[in-house]
């Protein structure tokens, strides 16, 4: 088995329920201790899931630990990410990298002096959904992309948090800082780096009520616009027109949509894993539909109403998979997709947006980063299902053997793997029991028929990758 890296928790809100439910998914990190600043808070999360709780400065002292997962509000992620390095640990942040630009180059310089990875949610561009837009447009389909639009408008998250009150502040409050990052991010996935941006912004209303929790009822000042409509050059001449509002009760519009020279696509919720990815290559015709609900990181594991109102209640859900992925980089030694230079360049749009909207100016885009490489279903399983790693190890270890006791040796492998492994594999439970069956029935054969060990290998490592 592969190094199961220890993680250490600061933040115990909302969120934090999400990166222990990934627990079941991504096998190569354990969530051991939480902190919050909040003491109730901290000891009610290490109560629920059964682990220790700590003061934040007693977490990020603790040796044991390797990586902190940041999952505070957004004026304290360049705090508690800087203190993280400081203290020689690998650090994984909620979006986005830091409230100020500023203190997002600062947190990559301390990173790349200190040799340790730094990370950054979002990870939902990993997800099936706009992984198979990405392959798409790799592949030509609409051919080269000219224009887009993009949306996220809702009434806001007073309704449904208990203290939105942050969400509407004059630092770090509004819809640019808490979702661009998402639409952002997938954008530069989709299409690369951005050049540059104008923007224009409002405030829907100067007051807010909050929705659920002890101070129900309770009015509070809005301190910052609430509504951006913005437009992003991109470096390959793409131009998005992005919409980004807390003031919007429901519409109809798509997400994000591409037009390209041949074609136009219809790319799912970048806030989302899955969704199908909609292509029109004809005025009038029919849209074809690519579907992800197969795909490792797009099948549909959340079938009950989240609480919250910006989230379909029934999606595919991977979050954790961007810490996962970049723990199995830190093994490999190479370049994580969620790293820390894609950040900033994000941060950098989202500043740029700001200071448009404020200064009624065109703002070029200063940090240019990589566009992310692919994320493969080879990848994916590595990560989202690495116990059949562990058990193709075993299959190895007897292919010289053709004793039948190995035969049974390995049937027994097999049923306990999978056994132990059926809930917490991302595989629906259709495809979990075909997978099953199969290697099952080519060990037998294997042995049966005094087939070559290549071939056993093969055969199973080409019905893991479907």
């Amino acid at each position: 088995m592969g190094k199961v890296y220890k993680v250490g928790l600061i933040g115990c809100g909302h969120i934090a329920e999400t990166y222990f439910r990934a627990h079941k998914y991504f096998n190569n990190f354990k969530i051991i201790k939480c902190a919050d600043i909040n003491k109730l808070a901290a000891q009610k999360c290490a109560k629920t899931y059964k682990i220790s709780s700590a003061s934040v400065d007693e977490l990020l002292k603790d040796k044991e630990i390797q990586i902190i997962l940041n999952l505070t509000i957004p004026n304290a992620h360049y705090l508690i990410a800087k203190k993280s390095l400081l203290n020689g640990k690998h650090v994984y942040s909620e979006k986005p990298l830091a409230v100020s630009f500023k203190d997002g180059k600062e947190l990559i310089k301390i990173a790349k002096r200190k040799k340790l990875f730094i990370g950054n949610a979002p990870d939902t561009f990993l997800g099936g959904g706009n992984q198979k837009a990405r392959e798409l447009l790799d592949k030509k389909v609409i051919g080269k992309v000219k224009f887009g639009t993009g949306i996220f408008a809702y009434p806001g998250i007073q309704s449904y948090h208990p203290n939105p009150e942050p969400w509407f502040a004059k630092k770090g409050g509004g819809p640019v800082i808490d979702m661009g990052p998402y639409y952002l991010t997938a954008l530069v996935n989709l299409l690369g780096p951005a050049k540059e941006v104008t923007s224009i912004s409002s405030k829907g209303v100067n007051k807010r009520t909050i929705g659920v929790g002890p101070k129900k009822g309770k009015r509070f000042k809005v301190e910052c616009p609430t509504t951006y409509f913005s437009t992003i050059k991109f470096h390959n001449g793409t131009i998005i027109r992005l919409t980004l509002s807390f003031d919007v009760i429901s519409h109809l519009r798509n997400h994000i949509e591409l037009y390209g020279e041949n074609g136009s696509m219809i790319v799912p919720d970048p806030n989302m894993f899955g969704g199908s990815v909609l292509i029109s290559k004809k005025l009038g015709s029919k849209w074809k539909n690519h579907q992800t609900n197969k795909m490792s990181l797009g099948k549909i594991n959340i079938r009950s109403q989240s609480s919250r109102a910006n989230e379909s209640p029934t999606n595919a859900n991977y979050r954790g998979v961007g810490l996962s992925e970049m723990i199995n980089s830190i093994q490999m030694k190479k370049i994580h997709r969620c790293n820390g230079n894609l950040s900033l360049h994000v941060l950098n749009i989202i500043e740029a947006i700001h200071l448009s909207a404020r200064n009624n100016k065109k703002q070029r885009i200063s940090v240019k980063c990589e566009k992310p490489k692919p994320f493969s279903n080879k990848e994916e399983l590595n990560i989202d299902d690495g116990f059949f790693k562990n058990f193709m190890g075993i299959i190895n270890m007897y292919k010289k053997e053709k004793d039948l006791i190995y035969r049974d040796l390995l049937i027994y492998f097999t049923e306990y793997f999978f056994e132990k492994n059926e809930k917490s594999s991302s595989y629906d439970k259709k495809s979990f029991f075909e997978k099953r069956f199969f290697i099952l029935k080519n060990i037998n054969n294997f042995f049966t028929y005094n087939l070559n060990h290549n071939t056993l290998i093969h055969s199973i490592e080409a019905k893991l990758n479907e």
